[in-house]
């Protein structure tokens, strides 16, 4: 059964070390790390994990309100604090940003299950900082009050003022040195939501369709269902949300998943659109099989490999699907293999990936869509038994020994398998750091020359043989 992943969304005013926190909580740069307010314009998603528990990340840009609007509040209040210190200098490039990045933030809010509040140490309570607080009371949320750039001991005394704002205790921390942040993250992780409140809907088979924009998904969802039950248009980024519908097929419970166009980075219009990604970002999450869509015409771009990663980094199952196959001219026997040659160099990482031409608009195979879907969710859940596996190991051993000398070779002891939904293979070794992701890819592709696991991704586990822990 897929277990969602609670979300937890990083919230201030410009310039608190929203990115230096995200970049330490994923345990990898991946936001741009500046001292200048507004450097954050895009979320930035991440997994990451604490105490056993996996959750998604969300950095956003720094929230701030309109000056005059924040201004009039504060004398209503009798409050005579100047407002935020480290905003947006007026008539700058990133001003003009200021309604986007707000509104991009406040889906944010709203997607969180989690909200972690940052707020700097340094510079102490501002306007922004309350009046960004009395935003997310309004949530009903919770909300995690964590005071950054805590890097000495007066720092750390001085954050008593944020119980200003009317949240729970405030956290020193200090993102720089990691000081704080361990009881940050116990803190998050005892927010989330219990897992007892999956629904019985999670036994459904789902079924994702992804892809960048205009590329025929609520084309093909329509086509699936026989009705016109999804908006069809021309106009690129149609779908904002991750629309589910359910359906019976062939006896089985099935929840196709519709998702917003996926675009890169840097190509996102400001706005809602931005957070259609992290939209269809859980939709990965929660699904068993992804339908990953490529068009006819343009064929693999940098884009369709980004959701590919995606969704291997996800462990999860896929079927690519070209689609708008009617619009190519000249076909002739050979042009299918020539395609897919095309599509398995472009995702050379996906070769177990099975590939399916159709056309949307006419309807051409797409009635083989969901029969090769259901195959691949098959696969996902065979299972090998352990005698079988240990007689492949041995062939597989005996046929391309590790490579090392005598006293440092790589033994193997056996494997057995340790799950499904993935598949998951443990294998037992002397020492699991003599293991080459090379011979890893070996044995992977072992296994799939006996059983293909089509379309599904494996996991490949080493441990020295005392080891028992998965």
């Amino acid at each position: 059964m897929s277990k969602q992943k609670p979300v937890v969304a990083l919230v201030g005013r410009p310039n608190v070390g929203k990115s230096t926190l995200f970049n330490r909580m994923v345990g990898q740069r991946k936001a741009i790390v500046e001292d200048l307010a507004g450097t954050t314009r895009d979320r930035l998603y991440g997994n990451a994990d604490w105490g056993g528990r996996d959750f998604i990340l969300i950095d956003t840009g720094g929230l701030e309100f309109d000056n005059s609007a924040q201004e009039k509040r504060h004398r209503e209040r009798g409050k005579s604090k100047p407002t935020n210190k480290v905003g947006f200098q007026a008539g700058s490039e990133s001003r003009l940003f200021l309604t986007e990045i707000r509104e991009q933030i406040l889906i944010a809010i709203n997607e969180a299950d989690v909200i972690v509040f940052l707020v700097d140490g340094e510079t102490g309570l501002t306007n922004t900082d309350e009046d960004v607080a009395e935003h997310l009371r309004r949530t009903k949320k919770p909300v995690i009050l964590a005071v950054n750039k805590a890097d000495n001991k007066q720092r750390r005394e001085n954050a008593v003022e944020f119980y200003a704002v009317g949240l729970d205790d405030p956290i020193p921390i200090s993102a720089m040195h990691g000081t704080g942040t361990g009881d940050l993250l116990d803190m998050v992780v005892e927010s989330f939501p219990m897992s007892e409140e999956e629904e019985e809907e999670e036994e459904d088979i789902k079924i994702a369709i992804l892809g960048r924009p205009n590329v025929g998904k609520s084309s093909l969802l329509n086509k699936l269902l026989g009705e016109e039950r999804v908006i069809v248009s021309d106009v690129a980024g149609t779908t904002r949300d991750a629309i589910d519908t359910h359906i019976k097929y062939k006896g089985f419970d099935l929840t196709l998943i519709d998702t917003a166009g996926i675009r890169r980075r840097g190509k996102i219009e400001p706005g809602v659109e931005k957070h259609s990604f992290l939209r269809t970002v859980k939709a990965v999450n929660r699904t068993e099989v992804c339908l990953l869509l490529v068009d006819a015409g343009e064929m693999v771009a940098a884009q369709d490999a980004h959701i590919a990663g995606y969704i291997l980094e996800e462990n999860k199952s896929v079927v690519v699907i070209v689609n708008k196959w009617d619009t190519i001219d000249d076909k002739d026997t050979y042009t299918i293999n020539e395609f897919t040659k095309l599509l398995r160099a472009e995702l050379q990482f996906m070769d177990y990936v099975p590939i399916l031409f159709i056309s949307a608009l006419t309807g051409q195979r797409v009635d083989k869509v969901l029969d090769l879907a259901l195959r691949v969710q098959e696969e996902r859940l065979r299972r090998i038994s352990t005698g079988q596996l240990n007689r492949l190991l041995r062939e597989a051993v005996a046929k391309h020994p590790p490579k090392g000398g005598q006293r440092y070779r790589l033994k193997f002891f056996y494997v057995t398998q340790a799950g499904v939904d993935p598949p998951t293979f443990v294998f037992f070794v002397n020492d699991r750091s003599l293991v080459h992701f090379t011979y890893q890819r070996y044995l992977e592709n072992q296994i799939r020359a006996s059983y293909d696991f089509l379309g599904t991704p494996l996991r490949l586990i080493f441990r020295n043989r005392n080891e028992r822990d998965l």
